[in-house]
């Protein structure tokens, strides 16, 4: 059965042997071609033909199973950056996950400019405790360049056994040069919610994953600051929480909000629409004040939450402009061994919008404020978006290309062979460590919705002009 999910960005039914019996005529017989059908015939036969040549004159002896999955991995690689050819170990990975035990890192990744590149490190993940942060280049992996790799072989590469270790070699902007970081692999276990209290009655709550406890576990926490005191508005953190359950998305959304369309896909046949409305009976905050933060980080799931309450007007979207991740993969076996993972369907909000490769925008634009930075001319990292990713799908609404690359292919053999370019600071590795008391867009939030009620109680005044 097809798993749907928005699934984050690291993470074809073809079954064709050489040598079956199949119905294709030789190439010499195939009449001029009539269409579509005669097309694929033509195409599979020189299929068939390639792989009995390497067969019978490579220079050495090919497994046919490898030539099979290398002609799908392929074909897969023509597709955009989220559809992939799922091998027998990556496979059987996905499917321990289900179970939530498999060796891994805590960071969702992608390609910019050929580069793999972190979109964004998991709280209280290997990755995160290490100091990765969103941005970084990963130019080797145990020693071996990345250049070359997709994004199959290198989760591939950086996966495995529990309690093993990997070396990632990565390149910052500020670093003098390549790092090599060692990573103790381990069970990925992600505690979906965080939340406090800023003032009495106001809350935080920050989500880190759309799994399959987010909705429930966002509710205790609305629950459980509402029974200390009344809360007057709530900050709702989504800064670098990536993709997952689409059905999560709905009932974090119906959280807030007791009616309307939460989102529509549309696949191959646009004449055909998957509406997910509201449900009624999880609403808890349906008229509670709320500010939801996003940044470059804010994927998938994610952003269709912040897409939904945009849209409906139910809460105002601070921070800066999300990844931009506005489609939908299904996973689909091949057999008991193999598999795919598939871009079935574009998303769109309620008011239509597709956000592929464009983002939700906030309502007020705020930076990440670093006080050391900004006297050190802010030394920046390039924000990772989808419309960076090799081959992403374009927006239907919009053609425009994205923009060029950052670094050219001089500059990327000179990352790896370790040449830096600027001098970085010697803490430039500490974790990414948030307080919700000192965040400054955490605070700028609180502000916003304690104006909200100033501005409210001046409303209701009468004025006499």
């Amino acid at each position: 059965m097809a798993l749907r999910r928005l699934i984050p960005p690291y993470l074809v039914v073809l079954c064709f042997l050489a040598g079956s019996a199949l119905a294709i005529p030789a190439l010499g017989d195939v009449p001029p071609v009539r269409g579509a059908r005669e097309k694929r015939y033509m195409n599979l036969e020189i299929l068939q033909k390639v792989m009995q040549m390497v067969e019978s004159s490579y220079v050495d002896v090919v497994k046919q199973e490898d030539l099979v999955y290398g002609a799908i991995k392929g074909m897969m690689d023509t597709l955009d950056p989220h559809s992939s050819f799922l091998a027998p170990d990556v496979y059987r990975d996905m499917k321990v996950d289900t179970s939530g035990r498999f060796g891994g890192l805590g960071i969702e990744i992608g390609m910019k400019d050929n580069v793999l590149t972190i979109i964004s490190p998991i709280e209280e993940t290997p990755a995160w405790h290490a100091g990765l942060k969103a941005g970084d280049r990963v130019v080797k992996i145990d020693g071996k360049s990345t250049k070359g790799l997709n994004l199959y072989e290198a989760v591939a590469m950086m996966r495995g056994k529990e309690g093993s270790k990997v070396v990632l070699t990565v390149y910052r902007k500020g670093f003098e040069k390549i790092r090599d970081v060692t990573l103790k692999r381990e069970v990925i276990k992600i505690s979906a919610v965080k939340s406090e209290e800023l003032e009495p009655g106001f809350a935080y709550v920050r989500l880190r994953s759309f799994n399959e406890d987010a909705s429930r576990d966002m509710k205790a926490a609305i629950v459980k600051h509402g029974k200390k005191a009344k809360l007057r508005g709530l900050v709702f953190d989504m800064r670098g929480t990536p993709g997952g359950l689409l059905d999560q998305a709905v009932e974090v959304s119906s959280l807030f909000l007791d009616k309307g369309i939460i989102v529509s896909t549309v696949g191959r046949d646009r004449d055909r629409k998957e509406v997910k409305h509201a449900r009624p009976n999880l609403t808890i905050a349906k008229d509670l004040p709320l500010v939801i933060l996003v940044n470059s980080s804010t994927a998938s799931a994610a952003e269709i939450v912040a897409g939904a309450l945009q849209d409906h007007k139910r809460a105002v979207i601070m921070g800066q402009t999300s990844f931009g991740k506005g489609s939908v993969q299904s996973v689909m076996d091949l057999g008991p061994d193999a598999g795919i993972k598939l871009t079935i369907a574009r998303y769109y909000t309620p008011n239509g919008r597709s956000i592929q490769e464009k983002g939700v925008a906030p309502d007020v634009l705020l930076d990440e404020y670093d006080p050391e930075l900004l006297v050190k001319a802010r030394l920046t990292r390039p924000a990772l978006r989808e419309r960076d990713l090799e081959g992403h799908i374009q927006p239907e609404s919009d053609g425009t290309p994205a923009p060029g690359g950052e670094y050219s292919s001089q500059e990327l053999d000179a990352l790896e062979s370790g040449k830096g370019a600027e001098e970085g600071k010697k803490d430039d590795m500490a974790p990414a460590k948030l307080d919700p008391r000192t965040d400054f867009q955490v605070q700028q939030a609180l502000n916003y919705l304690k104006s909200y009620e100033i501005f409210k109680k001046l409303a209701v005044r009468d004025v006499t002009v």
